[in-house]
């Protein structure tokens, strides 16, 4: 397999100032973790993706267009790795169907279309609930809570990555700004809040790095609801 290049989308903001994220912490210290997995895109790219149904993966819509030419990717040539770590993955499964968000049209000038980022990959089988459990889904957080992110990336491809204790800097309609530090390869990656004892919730999914007031965050598109329309479309 040739090596693989990030597709992560690049913007700029140009509003207001954000506090710094927080350093990487513990992938292991996350509950379901092994839910996130690496997108291997035709051999020849990366995303990030999260099982939200045994046979459904939750990831960024620009994930699903060629990095080099801008044309829609066969969904067949994708695989899902979950809880890929070195390299062994908790499972691995191909893609056979892929529905983008409505409102989503692909820019080739490199831009992510924030708002409407969302697709959802079907799996060809299942993953059993006793082996990976898939993540909880919940509304976007508001401005000054805390998150998360775990992500692959590639300069880490086979090593999930987090980012812990993040804060919302802005959330508007379907799009939120962090101080998550996300790389190339983190498209499509969780943005998830955690409480202690309970399961994390997936609340939005990682579009694009940017900067804001000088400052590097993350922008990200909020889980809404869309999101079920697009789970019943992949069913």
């Amino acid at each position: 397999m040739r090596r693989l290049l990030g597709i992560a989308a690049a913007a700029l903001i140009t509003c207001g100032a954000g506090a710094a994220s927080a350093g990487p912490a513990s992938v292991q210290s996350v509950p379901g973790w092994e839910a996130v997995g690496r997108l291997n895109i035709s051999g020849r790219s990366m995303c990030t993706g999260s099982l939200i149904a045994p046979d459904l993966v939750l990831t960024a819509a620009h994930c699903l267009y060629s990095p080099h030419d801008g044309r829609k990717v066969n969904p067949r040539r994708i695989k899902f790795e979950a809880g890929l770590n070195g390299r062994r993955a908790k499972a691995a499964r191909k893609v056979v169907k892929a529905v983008q968000h409505p409102g989503y049209e692909h820019r080739t000038s490199g831009r992510a279309q924030t708002g409407y980022d969302l697709a959802v990959l079907r799996l060809d089988r299942p993953i059993s609930p006793q082996k990976i459990r898939p993540l909880t889904l919940a509304a976007a957080p508001g401005r000054g809570d805390q998150v998360d992110v775990l992500f692959y990336s590639y300069h880490k491809a086979t090593t999930l990555n987090r980012q812990n204790a993040c804060q919302v800097l802005a959330a508007r309609q379907a799009m939120l700004v962090t101080t998550c530090l996300v790389d190339f390869g983190a498209s499509g990656s969780p943005v998830l809040q955690l409480q202690p004892g309970r399961p994390p919730r997936l609340v939005s999914v990682i579009s694009a790095k940017a900067r804001m007031g000088g400052k590097k965050v993350s922008i990200a598109t909020g889980v809404n609801h869309a999101l079920q329309d697009l789970m019943r479309k992949a069913g």
